[in-house]
């Protein structure tokens, strides 16, 4: 199958309210999401070097990710490259944010499947 008609049975009406959601929350939170992955994950700020280097890991993660066709949070990429830029550094990591990480990745998937099911229900009701 192409990857480029991955997602073609997706209706436009779901893309544009995911890209808004997407969009909002980033507008919203970012601040949150910024100070976390450069100043939490480690013990030390990050350095424009390791900076560097976990953007260039994230960005070929997410290239060969999109070229096979295989979904990837960029932000989960992201954190983990920073991460690993501190523990190849030695700066340190500052376990309790690396802890609320891994949380927070192993239940985004059951939380949204409930969200999405009590929602449905419900729709289903409603309308």
């Amino acid at each position: 199958m192409c990857i480029a008609n991955a997602t073609k049975f997706i209706p436009l009406w779901v893309k544009i309210t995911v890209a808004l959601a997407l969009g909002l929350g980033t507008m919203v939170g970012w601040k949150r999401i910024v100070v976390t992955v450069g100043e939490k994950i480690g013990k030390r700020h990050l350095t424009y070097g390791q900076g560097a280097a976990a953007e260039l890991v994230a960005m070929v993660t997410i290239g060969m990710a999109d070229r096979l066709g295989l979904p990837v949070s960029t932000t989960h990429v992201l954190s983990s490259g920073v991460a690993s830029t501190m523990a190849a550094n030695g700066s340190g990591l500052q376990w309790s944010t690396v802890r609320n990480l891994l949380l927070a990745w192993v239940l985004t998937l059951p939380c949204s499947i409930a969200l999405a099911f009590v929602l449905f229900i419900v729709f289903r009701q409603v309308f």
